[in-house]
């Protein structure tokens, strides 16, 4: 709290955080109308009263769809960057702490997973599972899986030679207490903002996914989705397509905007600068 006051920035991207994940928490509550719901009768409507945001090409809700959409996004991108940092981080952590052939073979291994471009190997992955909510989710953890891995074998090989890491073992600690009491909580400002940044850039990457139809399927809400069919009649009606590459841009930036906000919180060189 105290830095929530001192540091204007990182207060600003958590309210915006906030607010967009109490919107996709309460989306039943605070969307108008039924996502699902159509009406053909006021099809491609242009913002009004009844409709903030307009309607769609079935004259769905534009703003309801996108609180859904927000839910969504949010559901996939959790997912994926949980497990990534789960089995990533496991994976990094045990490679710097037992070191010779093991670091070698799980490095090499996710030398070759980071090797892949982001997108291809996602669609590469989906292809096999089939386009869903939860493929893109596998997908997405894969792919970022070796970011969390090679970014926390660093600092936890400079923790492994430690003084107190070397007490710990001369007392006879297991390993895994030296890990998760004395590395892993050591670790804890790194994980905390790659997981920030990495979600926001997860965001952009299932939305992608969905525009290219190999994410979330019709006619679940979704904004990478919806982006995707507004973008047929823009001429006649753009307000899908619009509003939902806002709620796209806010949502990345909103993670992403954190994320700095405390790497330069947290980070000792960088906190007099801020």
């Amino acid at each position: 709290m105290k830095q929530l006051a001192k540091n204007k920035l990182l207060a600003f991207a958590v309210i915006l955080v906030a607010i967009q994940l109490i919107l996709a928490v309460g989306a039943p509550l605070f969307a108008p109308y039924d996502p699902m719901a159509q009406s053909v009768a006021r099809r491609l409507r242009p913002p009004s009263e009844l409709n903030w945001f307009g309607t769609d090409q079935l004259g769905r809700d534009v703003l309801t769809r996108i609180l859904y959409g927000y839910r969504t996004s949010l559901i996939a991108c959790l997912i994926a960057v949980g497990i990534a940092l789960l089995a990533g981080g496991a994976l990094g952590l045990i490679a710097a702490y037992y070191r010779g052939w093991l670091d070698r073979i799980i490095m090499r291994v996710m030398d070759v997973l980071f090797a892949f471009p982001v997108m291809l190997l996602a669609i590469g992955i989906i292809a096999v599972l089939g386009p869903h909510t939860y493929s893109a989710a596998a997908a997405i953890a894969v792919v970022y899986t070796p970011i969390f891995a090679r970014l926390l074998r660093g600092p936890a090989l400079v923790l492994c030679e430690s003084e107190y890491v070397a007490g710990a073992k001369a007392i006879g600690a297991s390993d895994a207490r030296i890990i998760f009491l004395h590395i892993l909580p050591n670790l804890a400002s790194v994980i905390l903002v790659q997981t920030s940044l990495l979600l926001s850039a997860a965001i952009l990457v299932e939305a992608s996914l969905s525009f290219l139809g190999l994410g979330t399927q019709p006619p679940t809400p979704s904004l990478g989705l919806m982006l995707s069919e507004g973008r047929n009649f823009l001429m006649l009606s753009p307000w899908s397509a619009i509003f939902a590459g806002f709620a796209i841009l806010f949502l990345s930036f909103g993670f992403n905007l954190l994320g700095d906000a405390l790497r330069d919180t947290l980070d000792p060189r960088l906190r007099g600068q801020s």
